[in-house]
């Protein structure tokens, strides 16, 4: 029996434009890494369904206005002036809010560019890319693109899931508080609670449709 099928994929995420790509590319995914309960498939489909814009999105969006940049990253744009020097600029900003961070060399080295977010979990800078290299045995700090194509974005999001602890952390006990957990997990993903409300809708829709 798989651990995930169309039907489920497309009646969980209705946004979703190819539920029978994501079916066939998450399987073997959630196989290898063990995310084989109710819990523990639901809560990974609701933070990737969040991420990518229910499987529609697996590159992070860096085209900002000025004004939505200090609203963003308030301590990186304190000033409007500042802000303008990055608006609509996605090399230029990804290369410097992701500078000297998570692996990334200097502004001028365009890692945080050449490492934003791709994936099903935007997966994000260098160190994160090489450590998914090693593991999957693709060259993903050359290809950084290939976490574009569905069964390596599939992989990578099931691999950072597993070897973060969050399977654990998924997994339903009697006495556990569903949102505490699901909020340690989104901590653990988004650096913060960003779109808390919508991961957990998702995480819920994904929980009923394979009930």
């Amino acid at each position: 029996m798989s651990l995930i099928t169309v039907s489920q994929l497309h009646t969980a995420f209705p946004r979703c434009k190819s539920p029978d790509v994501w079916a066939a590319a998450l399987i073997p995914a959630l196989e290898k890494y063990n995310i084989n309960s109710k819990a523990r498939i639901a809560s990974f489909l609701g933070q990737i369904a969040h991420e990518s814009g229910q499987f529609n999105t697996l590159q992070e969006n860096l085209s900002y206005t000025a004004a939505r940049l200090m609203q963003v990253w308030p301590k990186r744009f304190p000033t409007l002036e500042f802000a303008q020097q990055f608006e609509r600029n996605p090399q230029k900003l990804g290369s410097y809010v992701y500078a000297n961070r998570i692996g990334n060399g200097p502004a001028s080295s365009g890692d945080g560019y050449k490492y934003r977010g791709r994936g099903l979990i935007q997966l994000t800078g260098r160190s994160n890319y090489a450590s998914a290299s090693a593991v999957l045995g693709v060259d993903l700090l050359t290809m950084p693109d290939r976490l574009l194509e569905a069964p390596l974005a599939s992989m990578s999001a099931a691999w950072f899931w597993a070897s973060h602890g969050l399977n654990e952390l998924a997994d339903d006990e009697t006495d556990d508080n569903d949102l505490e957990d699901f909020t340690t997990i989104t901590k653990i993903i988004n650096g913060g609670t960003a779109g808390i409300k919508e991961r957990f809708q998702l995480f819920k829709a994904a929980e009923s449709a394979i009930a």
